[in-house]
């Protein structure tokens, strides 16, 4: 275990070593990097004078011994221009800025900076400002230098004939510019773009794009945009085009209502065409030979001043422009009387009548919801007649001579006497849970008998529904009424 412990130390001691190796490393490059400062990007037009300024910020401790600055063109080898010695002439060897190249004359070993007159679009590369030191030998920065050219931009449309194959509709260039420009096209017509570059014997390039497409009559006149962004354009040049498609005339005629009767005046044809380029010709003709002589031709309008069987044909009418022709026909079918025509107001009264319809089905139901709701806010009625009492009267009473009153058919408990009122108020409550009634309560309970029969303690005859049998207290009502069921009984008529 400690070997094993012993081995991973080892390892990660030279790990540790190797890392700060490598960081020492990276920071003496940086750190001699930043020394020789420089400007990392120089943009210049043709014809211009650039400055390309180099410095050696911290020479603490450093010798500078001599500044050389070089020249690397994106292909090709590095070229020495110009040499700066404390102690002799600057020198600037054969390259392909020698006679535009020079120190600049406030130039030393600290602050070398060079410019190139009458710059040209060739010069595009990478300068390297590199110091001879000691001792730490040679140190350099480097600045590149973007030649910029603005392009010439345009656009332009291609006129076609409809057909059934891509073709070229538009195009557009961006001629000259450095860098290369991008190109974008704008349109709802379904297309695509094919875009090449060309670079120039000066370095700069030209653009170029083409739209294509299947042209069709329905897309002639759509918008279609070409946009050119570029680095010297403040923003992208927009190019707003329209499509030119170039078809036969489409003719439609209009104006036959299939109601062509003997006798009818004035009806009248109308020979519709639309082409590109505009129709140039409009030809009517009929197919069964020579036109009526009641027909009258003016440009795209035929007139039949009156109708007879002589215009009971097919009429052609023929456009012609520079791509081809267009036709289209109508056959008229002469019919001895009118056709009756059709009510301008079937539809609304129809419309009307199930309206009507809706809204009283609306009113009834909402009546009948309302007549709902109100019964069930009152509820049943408060008050429920007394039921017939029992009695203690001997069931050997006689008979009443007199004239026994007529007895409703109807059951007991459907029964309601009154003299007072319609609906008397009666409070269950009060005897429901007595078993016998006070000689006042019989009273009460009897004076609202009608005046065919009395209280039966004066021997009258009991109401047909009493009867008498050897239990003198047993009492029957009839059918046994249920509160729920019922709470007042109508009035007997006698």
């Amino acid at each position: 275990m400690a070997r094993h412990d012993s081995r991973n130390w080892h390892d990660c001691s030279k790990m540790t070593g190797l890392l700060c190796l490598v960081a020492s490393i990276l920071l003496q490059h940086g750190a001699s990097g930043q020394r020789v400062k420089v400007e990392p990007e120089v943009l210049s037009y043709p014809g211009q004078t650039v400055n390309l300024r180099c410095a050696f910020t911290d020479a603490t401790g450093i010798q500078l011994t001599m500044v050389t600055w070089i020249y690397e063109p994106k292909e090709g080898d590095r070229i020495n221009i110009a040499v700066f010695h404390p102690n002799f002439d600057p020198n600037y060897p054969d390259s392909p800025v020698k006679g535009r190249v020079s120190f600049k004359a406030s130039s030393n070993l600290d602050s070398p900076s060079i410019q190139i007159t009458d710059v040209r679009m060739n010069d595009e590369g990478k300068y390297i400002c590199e110091y001879a030191t000691y001792p730490r030998g040679n140190e350099q920065g480097i600045t590149y230098l973007v030649m910029l050219a603005k392009p010439q931009n345009s656009a332009s449309i291609v006129t076609v004939v409809d057909g059934t194959k891509p073709v070229v509709v538009a195009r557009c260039e961006s001629v000259d510019g450095r860098p290369a420009a991008q190109i974008d096209w704008v349109t709802a017509a379904g297309g695509n773009a094919t875009t090449v570059s060309k670079t120039g014997p000066d370095n700069t390039v030209t653009v170029s794009s083409e739209y294509r497409m299947v042209p069709t009559s329905a897309d002639n006149a759509k918008d279609i945009s070409c946009v050119v962004a570029h680095r010297t354009q403040v923003k992208p040049d927009s190019f707003p085009l329209k499509l030119a498609v170039e078809y036969a005339p489409r003719v439609t005629i209009v104006g036959y209502d299939n109601n062509w009767y003997v006798g009818r005046t004035n009806v009248l044809l109308t020979c519709q065409a639309n082409g590109n380029p505009v129709p140039l010709s409009v030809h009517w003709k009929s197919m069964s030979g020579e036109l009526p002589d009641t027909v009258l031709i003016k440009e795209n309008e035929l007139k039949v001043l009156k109708v007879d069987d002589s215009v009971n044909t097919t009429f052609v009418c023929e456009v012609k422009n520079r791509i081809g022709i267009g036709r289209d026909q109508v056959t008229a079918m002469v019919r001895g009387t009118r056709l009756p025509e059709k009510g301008a107001t079937t539809g609304s009264i129809i419309g009307a009548l199930i309206g009507v319809i809706l809204l009283l089905a609306i009113i009834g139901t909402a009546i009948a919801m309302y007549r709902k709701h109100r019964n069930n806010k009152e509820g049943p009625p408060k008050h429920k007649p007394p039921p017939p009492k029992k009695t203690n009267s001997s069931a050997s009473r006689q008979l009443n001579p007199g004239p026994a009153p007529v007895a409703d058919d109807r059951p007991l408990q459907d029964q309601y006497y009154s003299t007072q009122s319609a609906e008397p108020v009666t409070d269950l409550d009060a005897y429901h849970d007595d078993e016998d009634y006070g000689a006042d309560d019989r009273e009460h309970y009897y004076s609202a008998a009608p005046s065919g029969w009395d209280d039966p303690r004066n021997n009258e005859v009991p109401p047909p529904y009493m009867r008498t049998d050897s239990d003198p207290h047993d009492y029957h009502q009839g059918p046994n009424v249920n509160r729920g069921d019922s709470f007042v009984s109508p009035a007997m008529f006698v």
